[in-house]
């Protein structure tokens, strides 16, 4: 089975504190990503991600260009170890009810994994168990 440090994105991308809501929203929508950690200086204080922006931003009514990133992020970030499995990461997603986890690799964050990573994984896994099931035949009975 595969291990989180296998599917981890390990292309971080950053954004500040202060930053606005829609300054974050626009850099995911650049890089294609549901997720930005949140630095301070040289220490990440959280991780900010679309489903916060829709829930604690979006949903509040509050002007977006007045809110900041820090009033919305998640703290402090949910982590996996990068050496613990899918099933793990899942199980984890689910109790905490949360869809991005940070991935350490001896207790520093070295990526990230999201839900569509896990559904990624889960469906190649499956057209694998597809193909050799499909590749079995069975045997030819003579009709002598």
């Amino acid at each position: 089975m595969a291990t989180i440090s296998q599917l981890a994105n390990k292309r971080l991308k950053f954004i500040g504190p202060k930053a606005s809501i829609t300054s974050a929203a626009k850099t995911m929508r650049t890089a294609r990503i549901g997720s930005l950690f949140v630095k301070k200086g040289k220490q990440l204080v959280g991780i900010v991600t679309d489903t916060d922006i829709v829930r604690r931003a979006v949903a509040s009514g509050k002007p977006l260009g007045k809110l900041t990133v820090e009033k919305i992020m998640t703290t402090p970030i949910c982590t996996i170890e990068g050496s613990q499995s899918v099933d793990d990461a899942q199980d984890m997603m689910a109790d905490l009810g949360v869809r991005h986890l940070g991935v350490t690799k001896n207790g520093e964050i070295m990526g990230v994994v999201s839900v569509r990573n896990l559904l990624l994984h889960y469906k190649r896994y499956a057209q694998s168990k597809i193909s050799q099931d499909m590749g079995y035949s069975e045997p030819k009975i003579s009709q002598d």
